[in-house]
């Protein structure tokens, strides 16, 4: 396959890749790799840095590629990375996967809001990310809200596994700043839900009047004091034999599964 450069700087793709159909794009080699060859995957475009030495790696992905379709684009070191937004740990290698019901938070403002919304603040753990995902699909959860700013994982092969590949059969919005995202949920007429030990109310007893987003925080940390200054609703899961709390998944999948 001959080289197919992008003509223009990578400011320019991505403003050209945010008007086009919902990406999801992975990086590293072998999560490229992985998702190269995972065949139920569709898959737009694979990138790659102009400076990367022949390996036999490369060689293999640009190789797949060709035999399903897939666009190869060659990029100067720093626009790779300005595309995978971790130029220290993507190796020269990046992939854009399309998934039609990714999109941007604003979406959710343009009609009525979803009676119920799963929010992610900072978890860090792709295995329970996947499994939030794969909960909220199979559940009463109209849609996810997540954010790809600093300390939250990314979408990558990882989190689509452990989501059974339900990631792309549920609707997710991704905004930058969650704090800030929610904030215009709950001008929106949103209830803003945090849990809570010293919360009165039950998770099992509260009823919203109109929509609700609940947010699962850290799995160490819980939320962060951005987005607690923004809840407007506390609530708590009952706990027996003194247990304190749930890992981060099972919080979701009880959130999910609400009646």
């Amino acid at each position: 396959m001959s080289k197919n450069r992008y003509q223009g700087d990578s400011d320019s793709y991505l403003a050209k890749k945010s008007q086009l159909a919902s990406l999801i794009t992975v990086y590293g080699r072998n999560p490229v790799f992985e998702a190269l060859n995972d065949r139920s995957m569709s898959i737009a475009k694979l990138h790659l840095a102009d400076s990367n030495r022949p390996s036999k790696a490369v060689q293999e992905m640009i190789d797949i590629a060709e035999r399903r379709g897939i666009e190869v684009l060659y990029h100067e070191r720093k626009a790779l990375s300005r595309i995978s937004k971790n130029g220290k740990q993507d190796q020269g290698v990046a992939l854009d996967i399309q998934c039609p019901l990714y999109r941007s938070a604003n979406e959710l403002l343009k009609k009525e809001l979803p009676a119920r919304i799963l929010a992610v603040d900072g978890i860090t753990n792709p295995q329970n990310l996947g499994m939030i995902i794969r909960s909220a699909c199979a559940g009463n959860i109209d849609a996810l809200l997540l954010s790809t700013g600093k300390g939250n994982v990314t979408l990558s092969p990882l989190v689509i596994k452990a989501s059974a590949g339900t990631l792309f059969k549920m609707p997710i919005y991704h905004c930058h700043n969650l704090a800030e995202g929610l904030t215009e949920l709950k001008q929106h007429g949103a209830d803003i839900c945090t849990l809570s030990s010293y919360a009165k109310t039950t998770l099992f007893d509260y009823r919203p009047a109109k929509s609700a987003v609940y947010v699962l925080g850290n799995e160490t940390e819980g939320v962060s004091k951005s987005v607690e200054a923004v809840a407007t609703v506390g609530l708590n899961i009952p706990m027996n034999r003194g247990v304190e709390s749930l890992n981060v998944a099972v919080t979701g999948a009880l959130i999910a599964f609400l009646p």
